[in-house]
């Protein structure tokens, strides 16, 4: 199977049997039954316009042990944050690598780079969308849980880049998925619209009760309160979010003997989730910052070999 796509922009970029494919080829990488040089005498420049070590390092590792050379581009030492167009920078590049990778504040930036660009564009994260990370997620529940017939749960921010990319994949699979969040930071409207556009049956349902969200949970996952970009906000949402914690109490409600607890990480311990949760059995987070390598690996793959 090909992908048609050319870049790599949104999860909704794929559709149920892509999606799947994808996971597949991860599985593959991480397995050693898959082994390619696609990237053989290729580079991927990776501009990064936001802080990064798990999404460098898994990109860097991944594109390396593909055969190619990553080029990073720090943000400060390109002309693009000094007044060079998004068009100029996409032109450019273009003619000097075989793929960019782009990590940004502005999901409108990555959108223009990948028009106006003639190679493919990968999405690194953006403040609408993070689909390396789901995919991570995704290949990581179906080694622990599986994808069939389980409910997950989202704890926390309701509107951020991982909650939409995560609502977005679990209605292409048609996963059962309950976010539990304060009502002031619950999902936009247009993301759970889109959402219905995406299966035939939307399994989302948005609460602010998170001791009943978790109670049947088979995947329990949170992200950071604030967001990298909205420090000022931190008072405020840290107050907001007290009671949507993971920490032992709430996950004393959780009923599946074999539930796993996520987090995409970088994680602040001793607010969104506690260390005794982070650390404890039913954890998982390592293992799915470690699948980030093996998810871009497949997405380079895929996309490159053509």
């Amino acid at each position: 199977m090909k992908l048609i796509m050319k870049d790599l922009l949104c999860i909704t970029d794929f559709n149920k049997e892509e999606l799947l494919y994808v996971l597949k080829t991860a599985k593959d990488f991480k397995s050693g039954k898959l082994i390619a040089d696609t990237l053989k005498g290729k580079s991927v420049a990776m501009i990064f316009e936001k802080p990064s070590t798990r999404t460098r390092l898994s990109f860097q590792t991944a594109i390396y042990e593909l055969g190619g050379q990553p080029i990073n581009l720090n943000s400060n030492e390109i002309q693009l944050s000094h007044g060079e167009t998004v068009y100029d920078t996409a032109k450019v590049l273009s003619r000097y690598v075989h793929a960019i990778t782009l990590r940004t504040f502005d999901h409108a930036r990555v959108v223009e780079l990948a028009r106006h660009a003639t190679v493919p564009v990968i999405n690194a994260l953006s403040d609408f969308e993070h689909p390396c990370q789901i995919l991570a997620d995704l290949q990581t529940m179906e080694e622990k849980t599986g994808l069939k017939g389980i409910k997950a749960v989202f704890v926390g921010d309701g509107d951020n880049n991982v909650t939409n990319s995560f609502i977005f994949a679990c209605a292409i699979l048609g996963i059962s998925l309950t976010v539990a969040c304060p009502k002031k930071y619950a999902p936009k409207k247009q993301v759970i619209e889109k959402a219905r556009s995406l299966g035939q049956k939307l399994l989302l349902e948005i609460t602010d009760e998170p001791k009943l969200a978790v109670r049947d949970a088979d995947v329990i996952y949170t992200d950071v309160w604030v967001s990298m970009g909205m420090e000022k906000q931190g008072k405020e949402r840290k107050i907001a979010f007290k009671d949507f914690q993971l920490n032992e109490e709430l996950m004393s409600y959780a009923r599946r003997k074999e539930y796993i607890v996520m987090h995409c990480l970088p994680a602040h311990r001793g607010d969104e989730i506690t260390d005794a949760v982070i650390d404890g059995a039913h954890s998982v987070v390592f293992d799915e910052a470690e699948n980030r390598k093996h998810a871009q690996k497949a997405i380079l793959h895929l996309l490159l070999k053509k």
